[in-house]
């Protein structure tokens, strides 16, 4: 058991030495994360050194192809995959989209798939527009009380017809860590596939990937202290049986296969950054060797332990309040520190009165308007969220509990 040292942290992101942001309390890391220092050096490099067509034959294109092929190669070993089984895309609304579409060729008529309402729009849009090609969408529906998920009602929905289920790793505005093991389990018995979006889980512990026993898992490498970037992994056995949706030429070449748009060179070279910051964190606080899937899995935990106890105080004020709607889990431990709550007042309202106190956050329904009308709210009126990650302080925790006294 190792506790994170937090001023080792923050010396690792640039954002917390700029003058402009220093009495600034960053809590809307759920839209975007800090960008830690070894992604932004890397991308740096490439656009100085490196912007030239990777994979030729002479020195910087060479250069440029190898930390390309680097990133791929240390993010699979981190998240226990396959290098092949990594695309990167423009952003996960944009792979979840390709994905849809090789779904939708490979799909029977009379076939079904699952979506929930708990999903960002990015996870669920897509393959709701597939009801207009014949596909039979079902909806697996959450607590309209308390916004949870329950895997009993996901079994009353599998049968022979239902090819693929689609869902959260967590919701973006429920927080709640679905069991993602455990449904995988169950939608792998029903003969179905399971995709998964981690977007809102990934940035408080790289996932590992091999062990949740997903078909698909998605995330955006911009909320996971890298550049913008959506990365997809997908497993060999489906990316063999689905339709390529690149150029025809590329069909053979697994990391292209599902990006019709062409790898952004000097964003996917910058992801290795990624693995870097990971890397120096283990480096700094066990100082002992091991392989990089092990490496990650310590990481994720300090992340989230750190996380975990900064988070609690924060759900028991917030809880303690009768002005106020708290969405999602009051145990830190059954999820994300992304928490929303709802108020008579607008969020958008609420989110600019913390910002005049140093808060950075944010209001509104945060792409997730099926989420928030299915827990009976106006999307339209939005909530305030409030989200960190493991380089938030207590003091920061602190200054927004006080300012949320001051705002409501």
């Amino acid at each position: 058991m190792h506790e994170l040292d937090l001023a080792f942290v923050r010396k690792q992101f640039p954002a917390f030495d700029e003058p402009a942001l220093r009495d600034q309390a960053f809590f809307e890391n759920a839209g975007g994360s800090y960008p830690c220092r070894y992604a932004i050096w890397r991308l740096h490099r490439f656009y100085r050194e490196r912007k030239v067509q990777p994979y030729g034959p002479y020195a910087a294109s060479e250069l440029a192809g190898a930390e390309m092929d680097e990133a791929r190669r240390r993010l699979s070993r981190l998240m226990g995959v396959e290098e092949a089984e990594i695309t990167f895309g423009p952003s996960t609304s944009a792979n979840v989209y390709v994905l849809a579409q090789a779904v939708r060729q490979w799909l029977n008529p009379g076939q079904a798939i699952v979506v929930t309402n708990q999903d960002h729009e990015a996870n669920s849009g897509p393959w709701r527009r597939l009801a207009a090609e014949g596909v039979e969408v079902r909806e697996w529906r959450m607590n309209p009380t308390t916004g949870h998920l329950d895997p009993a009602d996901l079994a009353a929905l599998l049968d022979d017809r239902v090819r693929m289920v689609c869902f959260p790793h967590c919701s973006n505005v429920v927080g709640e860590i679905n069991a993602v093991p455990e449904i995988c389990a169950m939608i792998r018995r029903a003969g179905a596939l399971s995709c998964v979006d981690g977007v809102s889980y990934a940035p408080h512990g790289l996932p590992d990937v091999g062990r949740l026993g997903a078909d698909v898992y998605l995330f955006s490498t911009y909320k996971v202290y890298g550049p913008h970037q959506g990365v997809m992994v997908i497993r060999n056995g489906l990316a063999d049986r689905l339709p390529a949706q690149g150029h025809h030429f590329n069909a053979g070449v697994a990391s292209k296969r599902f990006n019709p748009a062409g790898p952004d060179h000097a964003q996917v070279a910058a992801c290795a950054g990624i693995a870097d910051y990971i890397d120096a964190l283990y480096a700094h606080h066990v100082r002992a060797g091991r392989d990089a899937r092990d490496r990650n899995g310590v990481v994720h935990e300090m992340m989230r332990r750190h996380e975990t106890r900064l988070l609690q105080p924060l759900l028991d004020y917030l809880a303690g309040r009768n002005d106020l709607r708290l969405i999602g889990p009051r145990d830190a431990a059954r999820r994300a520190p992304t928490v929303a709550v709802a108020h008579h007042r607008r969020g958008a309202a609420l989110a600019a009165d913390l910002a005049r106190h140093g808060i950075n956050a944010g209001g509104g329904d945060f792409y997730a308007g099926r989420a928030l009308e299915a827990l009976g709210l106006d999307p339209d009126h939005g909530v305030l969220r409030v989200s960190f990650v493991h380089y938030t302080s207590k003091e920061e925790v602190d200054r927004l509990i006080a300012a949320l006294d001051a705002v409501l």
